[in-house]
């Protein structure tokens, strides 16, 4: 990961960043009654991604950092089904949640071939 100096750096950090970001943005629409549901569910999901990216960046083993972005795919999974629950029961309106589907599709891509560089090249 060279020219990588932070995980500010990381491309998937930032781009989990964005997701959180419009997570916040899309749950804002909610109902208020969904405040301590799917808005607080969602936006922790949301938040977890990058927050998981980047503690895993700051352990000191790489085995460490392998765990939290393995956190960071469970946290990704769970924002998705919050978000096609609440498309579900019509908390979130119809194709609302999409673009933030594909960009959790692409994230999810990328913790992968981070995880996958991690484990097959020695150092960091």
């Amino acid at each position: 990961m060279s020219g990588v100096q932070s995980y500010r750096d990381l491309i998937v950090w930032q781009r989990a960043m964005d997701v959180a970001a419009a997570t916040y943005q899309l749950t804002r629409e909610y109902p208020r009654d969904e405040l301590f549901g799917l808005t607080s569910q969602s936006r922790r999901a949301a938040v977890s991604i990058p927050a998981n990216i980047a503690e895993g960046y700051g352990r000191a083993s790489k085995q460490a950092y392998i765990n939290f972005l393995r956190i960071a795919q469970g946290s990704l999974k769970e924002l998705e089904t919050h978000l096609l629950l609440a498309e579900r029961v019509g908390t979130a309106g119809a194709g609302s949640i999409q673009p933030i589907l594909e960009q959790s599709e692409e994230i999810g891509r990328m913790l992968k071939a981070l995880i996958g560089k991690l484990r097959d090249h020695p150092g960091r």
